[in-house]
């Protein structure tokens, strides 16, 4: 797991993006540009929490290292140094991969 100064807020949680294995068929080189988006991410930090009605925190469904799908458009990408990260709402993540 990498280290970041990011610390989301609320019910946000901080994802990496997962680096998958490129397989090249046919010796046809992809461009990055053409490439899209992954969606499985790996949770690096978790917010200070939502809290209910009546003030009490509500727990988040995932934790520091679960893997995870999230909705394709849903959040805001960042990038620190060479890292890039993308900043979710938990309701944005759709499952927990494993």
């Amino acid at each position: 797991m990498s280290q970041t100064t990011i610390k989301p807020l609320g019910d946000r949680v901080l994802l990496e993006i997962r680096e998958s294995a490129e397989q090249m068929k046919g010796g046809i080189l992809i461009p990055d540009t053409a490439k899209e988006k992954p969606q499985e991410y790996t949770v690096i930090a978790l917010g200070t929490g939502k809290l209910d009605d009546k003030g009490a925190k509500i727990p988040f469904d995932v934790k520091v290292g679960d893997i995870v799908l999230t909705s394709r458009y849903g959040g805001s990408e960042v990038k620190v140094g060479d890292k890039e990260y993308k900043i979710v709402g938990q309701d944005d993540i759709l499952a927990i991969v494993g």
